[in-house]
């Protein structure tokens, strides 16, 4: 990885302007949590109508273009070569491995197991946080692992159908869960020095460059899909990408990444609630079970 992993060390656990009303955060991790909530069932939706690779190609189209149009207003960024380092692993990170590994995953599992399987994420930066910020490998931490994974491998039990389908589909949101997790450790001290809206635009431009090879699968699906599939896949590109990553970013600027990755705790229900009523599907019921050891899991594994 191009960053140290000292880098982020010097990051204060939280950045809070004593100017920023205090519901202002709590306002922009609300307005991630629904945006991001509602993702996930767009992707379920688009399954039929757009390829994995497309899909993450023209949500990061669509989110690059706008966020360019408010962003160039206020200033060409002006990050240091280690700066734009970070923002091009998180661009392929984040915006490009994370977007077509749930895409694909997502053709495999339903939106509210694919919610849950991505909230293991906090564990995964408790690991990051010991093996590249040097804090203690504690017990806790080792006992909140074992109950998310096994939580993990209950939704895969879960899985109804063809077995070797599914299970990939878990695997692939994994992959995604990882990138995410990476993603938010090394973006912490970019937001402590950069402006969230500058970092979010830049990484989504990165992204969209590295998923450039699936332009011409993008083209095929256009031509192919429904008017109002479309009009869903500009709204993942405006919605739960341009907005929902900024609104983050923002709230990661004036949280600590500990207390933010708490409130993703919330994303699991809102997805299923909203995959029941617009697409009528759930989860299996033992997958409830597995959600529920996995957020157990993760609330030990970030206890103080």
């Amino acid at each position: 990885m191009t960053t140290s992993p000292d880098a982020p060390a010097a990051v204060p656990t939280s950045s809070s302007d004593p100017a920023t009303p205090a519901w202002l955060p709590l306002a922009a991790v609300g307005t991630t949590l629904l945006l991001w909530a509602s993702a996930f069932v767009a992707i379920r939706h688009l399954a039929d109508d757009f390829g994995a690779g497309s899909l993450a190609l023209g949500r990061m189209l669509v989110a690059s273009v706008l966020l360019a149009v408010i962003a160039l207003p206020r200033g060409l960024p002006r990050p240091t070569a280690q700066q734009w380092a970070t923002i091009g692993v998180i661009g392929v990170l984040w915006y490009a491995v994370y977007m077509v590994a749930l895409n694909e995953g997502e053709q495999r599992v339903d939106a509210g197991t694919a919610a849950m399987l991505i909230q293991v994420s906090p564990v995964l930066i408790a690991v990051l946080a010991a093996l590249l910020l040097s804090e203690r490998f504690t017990l806790q931490l080792v006992l909140g692992l074992a109950l998310a994974f096994g939580g993990v491998a209950l939704i895969a039990t879960a899985s109804s159908g063809d077995t070797e389908r599914d299970v990939l589909g878990v695997v692939l949101c994994l992959v995604a869960a990882a990138s995410y997790a990476v993603s938010v450790v090394l973006q912490k001290p970019l937001v402590a020095a950069l402006k969230p809206l500058q970092v979010t635009w830049l990484a989504a431009t990165v992204g969209a460059v590295a998923c450039l090879p699936f332009a011409g699968s993008l083209v095929s699906d256009l031509a192919d899909a429904p008017a109002s599939s479309i009009g869903w896949l500009v709204y993942l590109g405006i919605g739960p990408t341009a907005v929902a990553f900024t609104t983050y970013g923002f709230a990661l600027q004036h949280m600590s990444a500990s207390s933010l990755g708490v409130t993703t705790y919330l994303v699991p229900p809102i997805t299923i609630v909203l995959s029941l009523v617009l697409l009528g599907e759930v989860p299996p019921p033992l997958a409830y079970v597995g959600g529920a050891l996995a957020l157990v899991g993760v609330a030990v594994a970030r206890r103080r």
